[in-house]
């Protein structure tokens, strides 16, 4: 079975909110690693992430195990940096054994033809504001002055701040089927010159929905709910969407 999943947010809220999302998606690993041949995270796992030569984010020890102990049994896992953790270098890669991936792409996926990405800097050529953050952000240049110049607990703290703000920021908006159609005309408009392309998954916007139709098109959920979604592909090549309850007994 291959697996995908986004936004979990490691480390966002206070203690108790981020502790209980860590615990439930520990137990979610604990779950899928019963079959398990990949798993695909795409993007914002961790609520904020900043990674300097020597120095890694404190925290996230049991997801991190878990991540190492399943490379290691031979699954493989493959994450897509999102907005909130593209700050990362060989860390986890060296440590856990995941192949990072810093770009949307295709890739072929247990017979299909996916294509796969977290979804923040995906047709955006009408927000020039946000064009330039995303450039900034993703400068190389620009995180090696970060890291230079910004001691490590002032960078987290930083971190911790903006994430915060930015989600405060979205906070108010309700979120619905049309708000996803940013991504929804750009699947739709790169299938027209991509037609080998058998299915989009996408994360993000926190919001779960699928469309089939001339396209198929998955987004991922969010798990600051009381459920989470998530995409799977079995050997029949069937795509599904499923979720998870966040508020079980933990492991």
């Amino acid at each position: 079975m291959i697996y995908f999943v986004s936004d979990i947010h490691l480390g966002a809220g206070g203690h108790n909110h981020a502790r209980r999302t860590e615990d439930a998606f520990c137990r979610w690993l604990d779950m899928v690693a019963k079959d398990a041949e990949k798993i695909y995270l795409l993007g914002d796992i961790f609520d904020f992430w900043f990674e300097y030569r020597r120095v890694v984010p404190q925290g996230f020890v049991r997801v991190l195990g878990r991540f190492a102990e399943l490379s290691q049994r031979g699954v493989e896992i493959i994450f897509y940096t999102g907005n909130h953790d593209m700050w990362c270098y060989d860390y986890l890669e060296w440590e856990c054994g995941m192949r990072i991936v810093r770009r949307p792409q295709i890739e072929m996926v247990g017979g299909l033809k996916i294509h796969l990405a977290h979804g923040d800097n995906m047709n955006i050529k009408r927000q020039p504001m946000l064009q330039l953050m995303n450039a900034t952000f993703r400068s190389r240049t620009a995180r090696k002055l970060f890291s230079w110049l910004v001691h490590p607990d002032l960078a987290l703290k930083f971190g911790k701040w903006w994430s915060g703000k930015s989600r405060k920021s979205h906070g108010g908006e309700e979120i619905t089927p049309a708000s996803l159609n940013f991504l929804v005309d750009y699947a739709i408009e790169h299938r027209e010159h991509h037609s080998d392309v058998d299915a989009y998954i996408f994360g993000h916007m926190h919001y779960p929905f699928e469309l089939r139709d001339d396209v198929t098109l998955m987004f991922l959920s969010d798990w600051s709910g009381d459920k989470a979604y998530y995409a799977t592909l079995d050997d029949n090549q069937q795509l599904e969407l499923k979720t998870f309850d966040i508020d079980e007994t933990v492991s």
